[in-house]
This record gives structure tokens, C-alpha cells and sequence, in this order.
């Protein structure tokens, strides 16, 4: 009897889990189709020398393997000078858009969970729209606004300040910065900066900083997504008891007290997802760069996922394109798991 048991346990069992694949199981296809197989299809072409003519599978198509990789970053060229280009612009466009984004996000949030505010619909419908809004249109609003007659230079002009074009600026913000408070000339800049740092760039590019094209997307960007995430820390810290805070005030925790001790540890899970998400919409960052600067000037605000595209679709280098992706593809997980285990709870 107790074999008998056992025996229809297992098969009723299996029978449970051939019924979740089946459910799943056109799911899966799907997934596999229209996701996995493209993938699997541009890894390969980020393989060869493919010029956009025909299939890239035919073998006529030369093969160069981890050659379109290598010439990002060991070979001198345009290719690999551009590469390393764009990735310090999308460096200083994530430095500053996440944190920028994030607090900003969370100060909105805290402002319409306060109970003593009057119209919080209204509040939170107006923080909101932007994020809804067309980034398309709002990044063609604001090169009418930032135009070097718009509505921004217009009102420095009333204070007797020259503005700046905008987007036809290429000079770094930290070169301006450090050139106004005398520390820097920008014209002679001392031997010791010219030498090579990161990504294959002298010390002087990096202490550039984003240029003021770059500072001024950086600017859109950020009051267009903060409304996003806006919402996702409204709803955690609605998910907060209001006895622990009250709890807390008991023990003779100030305001300061309680955000730091409990409003802040309650919103963990929420904040990591804010990073994450931040962090990888900024390292893919290409419609306002499209619309708006097409990587210019001087090349001041070309991202990899724009070099990306221009170099494929443009230059018809399909391969050298596809590599592209994929290395940022692989930034981006790598950066998401560090952060990953920079924010993991610690054992005591």
C-alpha cells in the first residue's frame, strides 16, 4: 500500500510539472524567438565583417572573430578613440544623472506623502507628467528653450549674463569652473594632466568634466525620469507603518532620527531597484542624444549606445556596431552586480 502511495505521489507529481512547462511552454517560444534567437543572431554578426548586403550568414561574409572587440581597445584608430570618447561622456552623464535623479525622486516623494500637504493629487499628477510625456517632444521643447535666442538666454540677458549656445558648446563645465576660480589655464594646461588615464584618455580630458551640451541633456533627463521613480518610493514609503515611526519618536528619535533609522532601511529593496533601473537607462541613454546633439559638438556628447548605432547604420559596419552593444551590454551587468553587492544585507 505504501509502495502504491508513493508511486501515484510521484506521477501525480510529474504530472504537476508537465502541466507548468505546457502552461509556460508558449511563453518560453515566444520568448525564445523574438529575444533569445536575435541575440544569438547578433553575436555572430558582431563576429564578422558584415556590411549590411545580404545575409550574414552566407559564407561569403568574412569571419574575423574577437577582432571587432579588440579594436575597441587595444588598436589605435577612430574606432577605438571614439569608443573611449563615448564612454567617458557616459560616465560623467551617469555620475551625475543617477544620485541627481535618485534624490530628487525621493524628496518628491517624501513631499506628497506628507499628510499635512493640501492638493497631494495635484502634486503628484504634476511630478508625473513629464515622465509620461514623449522624451521626443520634450527633447525638441527644450532645443527651442536652450536655443541661443530661447526663452533661457533671454532671461540671463534681463541680469546682464551672456549665455552660453547651448548645444554648440563644447567646452567642459569643470574647465570652465576651475579657468573662472583661476586654478587651471585652460588654453596651457600643466605636462603633469596630459599624461594617459583611464580608457586610454590624458588626465586633461577626464578633468574636463560633461560639456555644456552634455550638462544641459543631463538636466532634461533628469526631470524626466525622476517622476518615474518618484511613484515607486510614494509607494514604499506608504507600505511603512506609521507605528514604527511613531514607535521610534517614543524613543526620543527626531525626524532626522527616524529617517535615517527607519524610513531609510524600510526603503532598501525600493532604492536598489531605483539604482538598477537608473543605472541601466543611463548607460543605453540615445534618444535625446539623437534628437538632440547627434553626438556633437565635438563629439562631446556621443554615448556608446549612439556610436553604436551611427556605426552600424551610418558607416555600415555592422560587426564593429554589434560589438559595440555587447560590450556595453556586459558594463552594464557587471556594474549591476557590484551594486548588487555593495547594497546585500550583512550578516552581523
Amino acid at each position: 500500500m505504501a509502495v502504491a502511495a508513493s508511486r501515484r505521489g510521484i506521477s501525480s507529481r510529474a504530472r504537476e510539472n508537465l502541466a507548468g512547462w505546457l502552461f509556460v511552454a508558449p511563453v518560453v517560444v515566444i520568448l525564445s524567438v523574438f529575444m533569445l534567437l536575435p541575440i544569438l543572431m547578433a553575436l555572430w554578426v558582431s563576429m564578422t565583417d558584415w556590411n549590411g548586403q545580404g545575409s550574414p550568414f552566407k559564407a561569403s561574409v568574412p569571419f574575423v572573430g574577437a577582432e571587432n572587440y579588440t579594436r575597441l581597445f587595444t588598436e589605435d584608430g577612430l574606432t577605438r578613440q571614439d569608443f573611449m570618447t563615448s564612454l567617458r561622456n557616459n560616465v560623467y552623464y551617469v555620475i551625475i544623472v543617477v544620485p541627481c535623479q535618485t534624490l530628487l525622486a525621493l524628496g518628491l516623494a517624501m513631499i506628497v506623502n506628507n499628510r499635512l500637504l493640501r492638493g497631494k493629487s495635484f502634486f503628484r499628477a504634476a511630478f508625473f507628467f513629464p515622465s509620461v510625456t514623449s522624451s521626443v517632444a520634450i527633447s525638441v521643447v527644450f532645443l527651442f528653450v536652450f536655443a541661443n535666442s530661447g526663452a533661457v538666454n533671454s532671461l540671463l540677458s534681463v541680469f546682464g549674463i551672456d549665455g552660453p549656445q547651448w548645444f554648440s558648446d563644447s567646452r567642459g563645465t569643470l574647465h570652465l569652473l576651475l579657468s573662472g576660480l583661476g586654478l587651471v589655464d585652460v588654453d596651457a594646461p600643466p605636462a603633469a594632466l596630459l599624461a594617459t588615464g583611464p580608457f586610454g584618455l590624458s588626465w586633461w580630458d577626464w578633468l574636463s568634466g560633461p560639456s555644456v551640451a552634455m550638462t544641459t541633456i543631463i538636466m532634461l533627463v533628469v526631470w524626466t525620469t525622476s517622476g518615474t521613480f518618484m511613484l515607486m518610493f510614494l509607494a514604499a514609503l506608504q507600505d511603512i507603518p506609521v507605528t514604527l515611526e511613531e514607535a521610534a519618536k517614543l524613543d526620543g528619535a527626531g525626524n532626522r532620527g527616524v529617517f535615517r533609522y527607519v524610513t531609510l532601511p524600510m526603503l532598501k529593496p525600493t532604492l536598489f531597484l531605483v539604482l538598477t533601473l537608473g543605472l541601466i537607462s543611463t548607460w543605453q541613454v540615445f534618444d535625446q542624444i539623437y534628437v538632440m546633439s547627434q553626438g556633437n559638438p565635438a563629439k562631446t556628447t556621443l554615448t556608446p549606445a549612439f556610436l553604436s548605432y551611427q556605426t552600424a547604420f551610418r558607416s555600415f559596419e555592422y560587426g564593429s556596431g554589434t560589438a559595440i552593444s555587447f560590450v556595453l551590454f556586459a558594463i552594464i551587468v557587471v556594474l549591476t552586480l557590484i551594486q548588487r553587492w555593495v547594497m546585500r544585507d550583512r550578516k552581523v
